[in-house]
């Protein structure tokens, strides 16, 4: 019996462990800070079994590290060098869905020569996104093609039919990371020309994206996306560009958040017993009239829908701010969550989409590709889903022996993406392609 070790209960560890736990031959322990969490997700089945696990307490760590076979971490991304380490020390297989680092890259030769894999960014995305994407650029390749350009999209949304408020968006999580993403800067190619766009710009710089089958959302850059250029080894592209999708109006909103100040992290000694109302005062150095003093400051109209959204999320209101409160960052964050959450039976919607222009002898191709993927009343989400099964069909391959790389990987091979896509194809989880000639 194969024995799998699933470090972290958290949000999108439902789906993988539940699929980990139907084949007839793993053994899945889940490890969590908090028992009770492991002991849900892993429910009366025989071969589950829930632990208590500090991961600061090293170990203890390792000695459950030693007895998997393999261990995938769904722990904060600060932990998985110290998860591999561990994995590396006794010959185990590592898996998971976080971006590689510069500190488990370090880790690529120790583990050829211990003959493991580390196979990291196998979610969503990263994830589905190069999974799906190699396996148009492959067969562009093996046809005779050139990739010339390469643009992808991708974004966790409410359902239309949950898209209830004015801001487009719920959390079924914390607010922090998504919120956070708005400081990020972002660097894309253009058309041969390298485009930077400083942090506090991003929202600034967003335009209409046209979804196949579904309609129009609005996207903006996704950070650095020139290492994809060595990634997916398509060094004869002219574009490379990754963003982010979300319903219209979402980032001319966020920008003028960020320009009053709220996604700043300092905490304030002075928020203390304060209202919402209260607090903005101070945020902008306002008396009087707030909601039109809070439109002047960001020299817009007082009737626009940025303001209409700020007041509707409450802070011009008399609520008390959210409990703990100590950072404008920590008010926008828990006022979000407790506005913005997902109701009971609501859906969530996964939105990935890519557009791939290929050179060939005779003529240009444009491939659109295109995944929407909708989270199950009352069950999974689609956020869940499409993170968390990547990761576990994965893993069986690798315990089955169908997966033989070795070192630190991500999935841009075809004896890694192919089946993991068939997989997912089978769950309802896949893409549509409709290629022109240009």
């Amino acid at each position: 019996m194969k024995k799998v070790l699933v470090l972290g209960a958290g949000l999108v560890s439902g789906p993988l462990v539940q699929y980990l736990l139907k084949q007839d031959d793993f053994e899945v322990t889940v490890a969590s800070r908090t028992v009770a969490k492991a002991q849900h997700i892993v429910g009366d089945a025989a071969n589950g079994i829930a632990k208590r696990i500090d991961v600061t307490d090293e170990a203890s760590l390792e000695d459950l590290i030693s007895q998997a076979d393999l261990s995938i971490s769904l722990l904060p991304y600060v932990y998985h060098p110290l998860v591999a380490r561990l994995c590396l020390k006794h010959k185990k297989q590592m898996v998971t869905a976080s971006y590689v680092k510069d500190e488990m890259s370090a880790l690529d030769e120790e583990a050829k020569r211990a003959g493991v894999i580390l196979l990291n960014e196998i979610g969503v995305d990263p994830g589905i996104d190069h999974m799906s994407a190699m396996k148009v650029i492959d067969q562009i390749r093996s046809d005779g093609g050139e990739l010339i350009s390469f643009s992808s999209y991708c974004g966790g949304l409410p359902a239309p039919d949950a898209n209830d408020n004015p801001f487009g968006y719920k959390f079924s999580w914390s607010p922090r990371g998504v919120v956070l993403a708005g400081k990020n800067p972002a660097r894309y190619l253009k058309d041969g020309k390298t485009i930077d766009i400083p942090g506090e710009e991003l929202f600034a710089n967003h335009w209409p994206v046209e979804i196949e089958g579904f309609g129009t959302l609005e996207g903006y850059p996704n950070r650095d996306s020139l290492p994809y250029i060595d990634t997916y080894g398509v060094h004869s592209v002219q574009t490379m560009f990754r963003g982010t999708l979300r319903y219209p109006g979402w980032c001319e909103t966020l920008k003028k958040i960020a320009e009053l100040g709220l996604l700043d992290e300092t905490e304030r000694g002075d928020v203390a017993g304060l209202t919402l109302a209260q607090f903005m005062s101070k945020m902008i150095d306002s008396s009087g009239n707030l909601k039109a003093n809070v439109a002047a400051f960001l020299h817009i109209d007082e009737n626009s829908h940025v303001i209409s959204n700020l007041e509707w999320l409450g802070l011009f209101g008399n609520d008390p701010l959210p409990a703990g409160a100590k950072s404008p960052l920590d008010v926008l964050a828990g006022r979000m969550l407790e506005k913005m959450k997902y109701a009971p039976g609501e859906r969530d919607m996964l939105i990935m989409q890519h557009e791939f222009i290929a050179k060939y002898a005779d003529r240009k191709e444009k491939t659109i590709s295109t995944m929407i993927d909708y989270g199950i009343p009352n069950g999974d989400t689609s956020m869940s889903r499409t993170v968390g099964l990547p990761a576990a069909i994965a893993t069986r391959l690798i315990l089955e022996g169908k997966i033989t790389l070795t070192g630190v990987q991500v999935p841009v091979m075809p004896e890694i993406y192919e089946p993991v896509l068939a997989e997912l194809e089978l769950m309802g989880i896949k893409f549509t392609e409709k290629t022109e000639v240009i």
